[in-house]
Formats: C-alpha cells, structure tokens, sequence
C-alpha cells in the first residue's frame, strides 16, 4: 500500500544469547523501531497522538525467524503499511542482512482512545500514512 521504510540496526553484545545469535525477543524491540520511525517519516507523533488521547497497540503479530543474527551484523528493519481499515492497520515487517531476510512479521496494530477502546484512525493520520 505504501512504500516501505527502511530503519538500520547494528547489532551489539547486549542483544545476543549465550549462542552469539541475536535473542528471539529484540527482534520484537527492532520491529517496534522500525513501525515508530515508519510513523516518524510519515510525520505522526507518539506524542502528539497522546495528547489527542489515542495510541496504538499490537493486537496480534506472526512471526518467522528463518535465519539468525549476530554481534556487528548490519541489519535493515523493512515496515511497510499493507492496509488500513478502520482503527486496524496491517504492516508487513522484514529484517534483513544486506538481501538475506533473517525475520518475517505481519503485525496488526490497533488505534485505541485513553480508555483502551478501539477508535478509527483520525482522517488526518490517515493521510499521512497513505502518502
């Protein structure tokens, strides 16, 4: 739907297990990244969001890790908006090595209000995602 946005990550000993390999759960931390300076460049704010009383929240992610990660691998972190309907958007995430994908994500995100309740994303916002 949109074109994809590309964040770097350099990977450090603090982001690996006893393996040498980047543990399961950072890829989530350079996903989540990745989907906040997709926002950024689209020019939507966390912060200006909250103080309109919304934010968004993962409702459901699939995950495939295919190849591993290790300390000083470059990585690019590849989000991109595959459709928005309503307070729901789906985004393709891929982490890559050079050309190797190393991780897959669909992620469902939600837009909820202060109270935690789904809410449609404000018509502004949208623009800026579709651009």
């Amino acid at each position: 739907m949109t074109k994809a946005y590309h964040f770097p990550i350099r990977i450090y000993y603090e982001d690996t297990d006893f393996s040498g390999n980047v543990y399961h759960a950072t890829y989530l931390k350079f996903m989540e990244r990745g989907r906040t300076e997709l926002l950024r460049a689209r020019g939507v704010y966390h912060k200006d969001l909250a103080k309109r009383g919304l934010g968004f929240v993962v409702r459901h992610m699939d995950v495939w890790y295919d190849k591993p990660a290790g300390i000083d691998d470059e990585l690019i972190v590849e989000t991109c908006v595959n459709s928005i309907r309503g307070a729901r958007l789906e985004l393709g995430q891929t982490v890559m090595r050079g050309s190797e994908i190393l991780v897959r994500a669909r992620v469902l995100v939600v837009v909820v209000s202060a109270n935690g309740r789904p809410v449609r994303l404000p018509g502004d916002v949208l623009q800026l995602l579709r651009d």
